[in-house]
């Protein structure tokens, strides 16, 4: 599927829903394609940045087919075409990233604190 054809966040919060639906469809290229060409995702101990490593990281991530647990999306605060997003995962804990507003008017992340674990499938 190419870019064009994908949904696209129209507001920052809309960011953690395609990334719960394309994380488990295992839609790698849909996860990179949330994040600015620059972005860094820090993980624990990993840390991606730009498309290249990110997409390595989640091809990676996926590969271990594992289920994502839904998010609670908290409302961004903004702060003209800057915001933060917040997800509360089901065990409590909290994923914040920054996001931008891109010149289409769509969001994209550009730093990515990343909380939510996968569930390893049975």
């Amino acid at each position: 599927m190419s870019e064009n054809e994908r949904d696209v966040a129209r507001e920052p919060e809309d960011l953690a829903r395609l990334f719960h639906e394309r994380a488990n469809a295992g839609d790698a290229e849909g996860l990179v394609a949330l994040y600015e060409p620059q972005a860094v995702v820090a993980a624990g101990d990993i840390v991606a940045s730009g498309h290249d490593e990110i997409r390595r990281f989640y091809t990676d991530l996926l590969a271990r087919k594992s289920d994502f647990p839904e998010p609670e999306t908290l409302p961004a605060i903004r702060n003209g075409d800057l915001a933060l997003t917040f997800a509360r995962l089901p065990n409590g804990a909290l994923s914040v990233e920054s996001a931008r507003r891109q010149p289409d008017g769509t969001w994209r992340w550009a730093i990515d604190q990343l909380k939510i674990k996968p569930v390893t499938k049975g």
